[in-house]
């Protein structure tokens, strides 16, 4: 999606001046001081920033693992600083689809028990249906053939499939990835990046969070944070093709 046409999208992150304040000490950290921007439906974004630039407060607000200072950070619409920890819990469970740097995955427990594991807090979803889902996101990502395979029996790459199965398979307003290809080698990266494009191309809202600038060639828009402050948010209309330049990386040796 370009800058031109994003106006005819639904807003599903919207941040008006969010402020985050912390005391340590005597002396009050200003992590965030007063971002603002929307994230529309459909939309690819990377945020950047470098360690202290406000980019790990800013996940914990558009997580709703945390809330602002001041200011307003509306999620689907809903506003989300005067809810309760309980409240913004459902909400999270609700809306945003979590995958981790380090894959979060439960031991000793297979793919489809894991990609379960979400849907175990919705009581209208019965064990069935659960099953279903989670094999039909396994499936969409490509490891229909893992299912029953535990995670001491899969590479980095499959693990981190796993865990944006289980991202997808409440059906989630956003996907919100933290540092997603952080803990994987170069091709595995890129075909993470080539899942992720899939999504995108299917309709899926990504935040992907990052200090990899190069990541930002792969996706629609990105935002750099630097000092608690948005200093660039740019949009990309010439999107890289992570297919094409996984196909040219070297062949690994046997």
């Amino acid at each position: 999606m370009t800058n031109q046409d994003k106006t005819n999208k639904k807003v599903v992150i919207e941040l008006q001046n969010v402020r985050r304040e912390f005391q340590v000490g005597d002396e009050t950290v200003k992590a965030l001081r007063g971002v603002s921007f929307k994230i529309y439906e459909g939309e690819f974004v990377t945020i950047q920033g470098t360690s202290g630039s406000g980019k790990s407060t800013l996940l914990n607000q558009l997580g709703c693992l945390d809330t602002p200072t001041s200011g307003e950070y509306l999620l689907d619409g809903v506003p989300v600083r005067m809810m309760s920890k309980n409240q913004r819990a459902k909400l999270r469970n609700r809306k945003i689809g979590f995958i981790f740097q380090n894959y979060n995955l439960l031991a000793k427990t297979t793919a489809v028990e894991n990609v379960e594991l979400p849907l175990m807090y919705n009581k209208k979803v019965k064990a069935k249906e659960r099953r279903e889902r989670a094999v039909k996101a396994l499936i969409e990502v490509g490891l229909g053939d893992r299912l029953e395979h535990k995670s001491n029996q899969m590479s980095g790459g499959q693990m981190q499939r796993v865990a944006i199965a289980r991202a997808l398979v409440n059906d989630p307003t956003i996907l919100l990835a933290d540092e997603a290809t952080g803990n994987l080698d170069t091709r595995t990266s890129f075909e993470m990046l080539v899942l992720f494009q899939k999504l995108y191309r299917e309709g899926h809202t990504i935040i992907f969070v990052t200090h990899n600038p190069e990541i930002a060639q792969y996706s629609s828009r990105n935002i750099f944070l630097r000092d608690g402050q948005i200093k660039s948010d740019t949009y990309n209309d010439n999107i890289l093709d992570a297919a094409a330049a996984l196909a040219a990386l070297p062949k690994p040796q046997d």
